[in-house]
């Protein structure tokens, strides 16, 4: 037997029990995976709440906005709330896919559905929860998906949404906390300047 193919069988049983190992590997993980990371904003619940609810507002503060400024988009249904969907076609660092706002509860809560559509398919549901904390407002980003097949468990191997999506919303909440507050801030500046021309006049 040649040396060459007495390599070749010495090669293929260790990349079949690599493969094996893989395979073994990928099926090891979760059902689900879940994703949350919190912050506190120094504004009310009330300043917070459009900033999320409104997705006209969201690439004032996404932490995707800024990957792709050539993203197109479009805002199917209401401008806010309940129903209204945000949809976005745009390079390989943001992909595409659509949201949609299942439930609103003004000041508390937006639930919303995430589809991917690329460069992966998958859907999970994410959440805002707003909470008063002393004089401002706890906010926590959420999200909750299930790897309920070989491919979906293999991203999750390779992509770690815990770690990836993790960052983006620490990212993503860092930016709303400086947008809400500066917003909020804008907003006691305006009223007092009010008061001060009705007192003047």
């Amino acid at each position: 037997m040649s040396t060459g193919k007495k390599v070749l069988l010495g090669i293929v049983p260790m990349i079949a029990i690599a493969l094996i190992g893989f395979v073994a590997l990928v099926l090891m993980q979760p059902e689900e995976f879940h994703v949350s990371r919190s912050t506190t904003i120094n504004a009310a619940p009330e300043a917070v709440f459009p900033h999320v609810n409104n997705f006209h507002n969201w690439n004032a503060w996404s932490p995707w906005a800024e990957l792709d400024p050539n993203a197109e988009y479009s805002f199917p249904g209401p401008d806010a709330g309940e129903d209204a969907e945000f949809h976005w076609d745009g390079n390989d660092d943001v992909g595409a896919g659509f949201m949609k706002i299942h439930e609103s509860i003004p000041h508390e809560k937006v639930r919303y559905e995430l589809t991917f559509i690329r460069p992966y398919e998958d859907t999970c549901e994410v959440e805002f929860r707003l909470e008063p904390e002393g004089e401002g407002t706890k906010v926590t980003w959420e999200m909750n998906g299930e790897n309920d097949n070989f491919m979906a468990k293999m991203m999750c191997l390779l992509m770690d949404p815990e770690g990836m999506v993790g960052k983006d919303f620490e990212k993503g909440l860092a930016k709303l906390k400086q947008v809400a507050e500066q917003n909020a801030a804008d907003a006691t500046d305006e009223t007092t300047a009010d008061g001060d021309r009705q007192e003047e006049a």
